[in-house]
């Protein structure tokens, strides 16, 4: 329980520039007791204890703003900065060292009953507002843009943006550590507009040339 402490306080240090002590962390970050009351919600969910394990997750929810559902899988390395409306469903799945920032929902798409939420892997950061929608894989090292709406299964090492999110940038390399820098991303609509641009130049250029050699020969 202590070391479990530990690795959460730890996570949100080097993670979060503002956290200045132990004692901030631990008396004054939401995410840091949505984390904690979810361990114990979740072994209480596996102990089939589910009113208990809903009435911990609902406690938290209030006190928090952060709702998690005690089904959830999350493993070391879990970091909610801010938390605020941040929204984790029952049969999702979350892997080593993932950060989420607000307003991030990891939600289902229908009714059906199973595994129907999404499967995180390690080294994810997902942007403020982002969401992550159905039984669908998010692979390693990926960043997920702010305001994203991901409905379909992401390969790892990239980076996808947009309604619905698309892949932007590939490097086929697995960063080391976390990389938090999810604002710094390219706009897949302002590249196409460039490019467009660019052509458009191109063709005035040559619609030019060829008027020049017309009046020539005439």
């Amino acid at each position: 329980m202590f070391m479990r402490l530990r690795e959460e306080i730890k996570t949100i240090q080097e993670r979060d520039p503002a956290a200045r002590s132990i004692w901030e962390i631990v008396l004054c970050y939401p995410g840091f007791h949505a984390i904690m009351l979810h361990r114990i919600a979740h072994w209480l969910y596996c102990q089939k204890l589910f009113f208990a394990a809903r009435l911990v997750s609902h406690l938290s929810r209030f006190f928090t703003g952060i709702e998690i559902h005690p089904g959830a899988t999350i493993g070391p390395g879990f970091f909610i900065d801010h938390g605020s409306g941040v929204v984790i469903g029952e049969t999702a799945e979350i892997g080593e060292n993932v950060t989420l920032y607000q307003g991030v929902t990891l939600g289902g798409t229908g009714k059906e009953k199973g595994k129907r939420h999404p499967t995180i892997g390690a080294n994810v950061v997902i942007g403020s507002g982002a969401k992550v929608l159905g039984s669908i894989t998010v692979g390693d090292n990926v960043k997920i843009g702010a305001g994203s709406v991901v409905v379909k299964s992401v390969p790892p090492n990239t980076t996808v943006v947009g309604v619905p999110a698309k892949v932007v940038r590939k490097n086929g390399r697995r960063a080391k550590g976390v990389d938090l820098e999810h604002g710094n991303l390219p706009d897949p609509v302002a590249e196409l507009i460039l490019h467009l641009q660019r052509e458009i130049k191109l063709l005035h250029k040559r619609v030019g040339e060829m008027e020049e050699e017309n009046r020539r020969i005439a």
